[in-house]
């Protein structure tokens, strides 16, 4: 049994898209992010950037006591390497999923993450972050539509954990929809993923665990979002 620390955000997604598709069982451990539960002492012994997901494997591949891991690259990985799947075996398509997934991780996620800041929670408007990280974001939208104008997914022919990582940054905001008209091979491939029967199953678990999703945010969340040193 896995126990997933997860709250429902475009990271959490990562990680249940991955699980839905292996089937692998697994229990939701909620960590309510604006109500600080990412502060608590029995998860900072998981997680201890406080951030969310992390997870525990109390079935570990090696036989040994529970694994936790945290950051949601590294699960996509060691879920991926547990299980043998979503992950090329040979070196070169290893290199290239792994290429992608490390690009979102250092691109694509954190600048859609400034680019949602900026433009949807930030308390006053501020021209030139709007403006520096709308564009970056839609110069990383060129890539990808590059990429795959050439490829099926971002890793190659197959769908994988590259494609899981990147999913859920691609018009993560209600309020910043993606140009889909000037991208059109990002189009089809995020409609591809939209489809999936595990895709719909992860993002259902939206609603289950946080009802709230999507309402205005408190002072109290945006002190625990966004005020903490």
């Amino acid at each position: 049994m896995i126990d997933l620390y997860y709250w429902p955000t475009p990271n959490g997604h990562k990680v249940t898209l991955l699980l839905e598709e292996l089937g692998l069982p697994y229990q939701i451990k909620p960590v309510n992010i604006g109500a600080g539960d990412q502060f608590k002492p029995e998860f900072l012994a998981i997680s201890p950037n406080n951030k969310m997901p992390a997870l525990v494997d109390h079935q570990p591949a090696d036989g040994g006591a529970p694994q936790s891991v945290f950051e949601s690259g590294e699960i996509l990985l060691y879920l991926a390497e547990k299980t043998g799947r979503f992950l090329p075996a040979d070196s070169r398509g290893r290199v290239a999923v792994l290429e992608w997934l490390f690009w979102q991780m250092a691109g694509l996620g954190p600048m859609s993450g400034q680019m949602g800041h900026f433009n949807v929670y930030a308390p006053e408007q501020i021209p030139y972050a709007i403006e520096r990280y709308n564009n970056e974001v839609r110069r990383l939208h060129g890539v990808m539509d590059k990429r795959l104008a050439d490829s099926a997914y971002l890793g190659g022919a197959e769908y994988s954990i590259a494609d899981m990582a990147s999913y859920p940054w691609i018009g993560a905001y209600d309020k910043l929809p993606v140009d889909f008209a000037a991208f059109p091979h990002l189009k089809r491939w995020h409609e591809a993923i939209a489809a999936r029967p595990a895709t719909q199953r992860a993002y259902a678990l939206r609603q289950q665990v946080n009802p709230d999703a999507g309402k205005p945010l408190s002072d109290a969340e945006r002190k625990h979002l966004f005020g903490q040193r």
